[in-house]
């Protein structure tokens, strides 16, 4: 296909003027289409269900230890269920903290507790001036929210195939006013990219000028494969002991995309030091998080072996979707000139990127005919995409038909907004 920036004027114009019909039919069938968020779809909750309702039905209450998971207690969450996240995270039991269904909520009420109490014995960052974090962009929109609501200025880092650009983040830890950094280390949320060995030991290696300098490990996709070849990501604590480094990392998970994403459970895993102040604020938080669904989950996941079997079940659902999407893409857009994608091996996402300038208006065209996006810019701090070309894409909750569509539809509104700069 010929770059649209090598097209004559008659060939220019004969491309707008079918891409412009191709558009307006498109927009005539009425669609209500949401590819806003990272979701399970229907079929995949469906199947969760399934494997959950012997677990729904059971009227066992107690763990292996003979607690009552039905009463108060255990703030850190059950035996087994630490055991499971720790096998998972490969770390010990005692570095896991067992939450609720949101390892979100974690994340914020952990920036919350460094924000007004501080951390590591440092005063609380309100009162330390105006703090900074490293966003590593693009990135996962409800990260940027969390230092955004508490008044964090945030430094965009670029990230590549091989993770954050690391000669800058090195650069920027020599601020004893960066607290700390935000990332999705395996699959990132939106590039599905996977940091490598050598990015994860410069991180663990990092010694910050400020002591409070904490990492969210977001790792949301640990075991969110699409193929049997996935990638593999550094253990950052084995990485971090090497250096001493283990506080300033906090690792977070949940299985919101293995089980439910309303009614998972999450997990932190974090040095002693960490554990033991988390632990004490946690304590005034919440009496204990839901044992009978860390309960219920371990009937279903009694090893970290049950968890990747049920991930391969959700990658026969999400890799012909993932597929489709890739396919159009490489059929509408590939060979002109105007738009960037890398094939993910797991995650949630597909990162698009687009000429310079034209992202926004791509996605208006996209929502006036129907197709809700994640918002355009939303995978900046601030909402703020300076070169106004990355777009996220979401193939999980749609079905496969309606995905098409919408990859059609899209690739039709990003053709439409790059003509328009000829």
């Amino acid at each position: 296909m010929k770059k649209l920036c090598e097209m004559t004027k008659e060939e220019l114009a004969a491309f707008k003027q079918e891409t412009q019909s191709r558009y307006d039919e498109l927009k005539s069938r009425g669609l209500k289409i949401d590819m806003s968020r990272g979701k399970p779809g229907p079929v995949q909750l469906d199947m969760v269900q399934k494997d959950f309702k012997k677990a729904f039905e059971s009227d066992e209450y107690k763990s292996k230890s003979g607690f009552d998971c039905r009463n108060y207690g255990l703030l850190a969450g059950i035996d087994e269920v630490k055991e499971l996240f720790a096998q998972l995270l490969e770390v010990e039991s005692k570095n896991i903290i067992v939450g609720g269904n949101s390892s979100l909520e974690l994340m914020f009420s952990f920036v919350g507790q460094c924000y007004t109490h501080g951390i590591g014995g440092c005063a609380p960052w309100c009162r330390q001036g105006d703090v900074k974090f490293i966003a590593v962009v693009p990135g996962y929109d409800r990260h940027f929210g969390i230092a955004e609501y508490f008044g964090i200025k945030m430094v965009n880092v670029p990230i590549n195939e091989n993770g954050p650009d690391m000669d800058m983040v090195e650069e920027l830890v020599k601020d004893p006013m960066v607290k700390g950094m935000f990332c999705v280390p395996k699959y990132s949320n939106p590039d599905g990219y996977t940091y490598s060995d050598e990015t994860v030991e410069r991180l663990a290696k990092m010694k910050p000028a400020a002591k409070d300098f904490r990492v969210v490990w977001d790792n949301a996709y640990i075991i969110h494969d699409l193929y049997d070849e996935g990638d593999n990501l550094l253990n950052i604590f084995e990485a971090a002991k090497k250096y001493g480094t283990e506080d300033n990392f906090v690792e977070f998970c949940s299985t919101s995309k293995i089980s439910f994403p309303g009614s998972g459970i999450s997990a932190i895993a974090a040095s002693e030091a960490n554990i033991k102040e988390i632990l004490e604020r946690l304590s005034m938080q919440i009496i204990s998080y839901d044992k009978m669904n860390q309960l219920r989950h371990y009937m279903v996941f009694p090893g970290v072996q049950a968890l990747k079997d049920e991930m391969k079940k959700h990658a026969e659902i999400l890799r012909p979707k993932f597929e489709a999407v890739l396919e159009i893409l490489e059929k509408e857009l590939g060979g002109l000139g105007i738009a960037s994608w890398h094939k993910p091996n797991g995650g949630y996402f597909i990162s698009l990127n687009v000429n310079t300038g034209s992202a926004k208006y791509a996605g208006q065209l996209c929502r006036e005919a129907g197709l809700t996006l994640t918002g355009v810019g939303a995978t900046f701090p601030y909402k703020n995409d300076p070169d106004d070309r990355n777009i996220r894409i979401a193939p999980s909750y749609p079905s496969e038909d309606e995905l098409r569509t919408s990859a059609e539809l899209l690739c039709v509104a990003v053709k439409l907004a790059a003509a328009k700069e000829f």
